[in-house]
């Protein structure tokens, strides 16, 4: 098939391109680039031996997107364009809400114009508020603790009226937990622009020396070390998820939590982390962050059963990954260096 996936250069994307062209599809990427980086493009390549197609444009700009459309013969849509950090959606509401719901409305009124089948969107445990973990996708969704949280069960409702009034069309809405980890090449990885707003490159960078300590916030939640406990799922199992929903889903909505089952706290994780990598990780315990729960994890039943989907790597692996990533990114950064300062002599 034909894909789209916008944000296919950013971190669930680019993975998700390498599972697609691996399986044989065509990917066409559409990304602005606000918090990913063009050569991420070049990499898959490089990972897959493949052709990718990159237009770099905002999904928020409907001419653009209908270009697309017109140009390609697009059999599904993968969509992970949007604006993604708790914190920052708290602060800035109005963008998220703008960014992230007027993306999500262009897309499907250009795949209900030219007819596309399927849409597979990009969304978030987020959606289950306080619920009583874990979560299963038969719960009714709680007001959710954040503007980002609200942006993803609201796009999931605006796909769910879609695809109602056009009965060729299905969709499935992944509700992601927490992705780590990096491609086994240590090619591609989350590199975000800026200060990391995740965990994992954040550990990475201070297990680099690149920051000073990492904060942690707050270690007096109800968890078996004070620590908030969230679903860490290696990104290459979250993006072969994608392939299995992509592949699987007939007509109609359907709803998938993608996680492992198992909880870990955020200290669990960090000495996994110094253990599998032989390095330190210095970290300070601060006031808790707005619009963070306590225990986050899936119940993943669903999407073994009916995608024959399930995660098979652990958090030793994401750990393991993640700092490979980080540390041939300083190595190709270096390289970069040499070539220039070699050409300039």
């Amino acid at each position: 098939m034909n894909i789209l996936v916008t944000g296919g250069a950013g971190y669930i994307g680019s993975h998700t391109c390498v599972a697609l062209i691996e399986a044989g599809h065509t990917v066409i990427v559409a990304d602005n680039l606000c918090n990913s980086k063009a050569d991420t493009i070049d990499k898959i390549k490089q990972i897959t031996n493949g052709k990718i197609i990159f237009y770099k444009i905002d999904v928020t700009d409907e001419i653009a997107v209908n270009t697309i459309f017109a140009t390609h013969q697009i059999d599904g849509i993968i969509h992970f364009a949007g604006l993604k950090a708790v914190g920052e959606s708290i602060e800035k509401p109005l963008e998220y809400y703008y960014n992230n719901l007027i993306s999500t409305m262009i897309l499907c009124k250009a795949c209900q114009k030219y007819g596309v089948k399927k849409i597979v969107f990009s969304s978030s445990a987020t959606v289950y508020g306080n619920n009583v973990v874990p979560f299963k996708e038969t719960m009714e969704l709680l007001p959710t603790t954040n503007p980002y949280g609200e942006t993803k069960a609201m796009s999931e409702r605006i796909i769910t009226d879609i695809v109602k009034v056009n009965p060729y069309m299905s969709a499935a809405l992944l509700r992601y937990f927490n992705p780590v980890g990096a491609h086994e090449s240590g090619l591609i990885g989350e590199a975000p622009n800026g200060t990391p707003n995740n965990l994992m490159p954040y550990i990475t960078k201070v297990a680099k020396g690149q920051l000073e300590k990492l904060y942690v916030f707050g270690n007096d939640y109800p968890t078996v070390d004070g620590t908030g406990v969230r679903d860490y799922i290696h990104v290459m199992d979250l993006a072969e998820g994608h392939v299995a929903a992509l592949n699987c889903i007939s007509e109609g909505v359907h709803i998938y939590n993608l996680g492992t089952g198992q909880g870990t706290s955020v200290l669990q994780l960090v000495k996994v982390f110094e253990k599998a990598n032989a390095t330190e990780v210095p970290y300070e315990i601060i006031n808790r962050r707005p619009g963070d729960i306590a225990e986050c994890y899936a119940n993943v039943s669903k999407a073994a059963k009916e995608l024959g989907w399930k995660a098979k790597r652990g958090i030793v692996e994401m750990c393991r990954d993640a700092w490979i990533f980080e540390k041939y990114s300083e190595l190709s950064k270096e390289s970069d260096i040499e070539v220039a300062a070699t050409k300039e002599r």
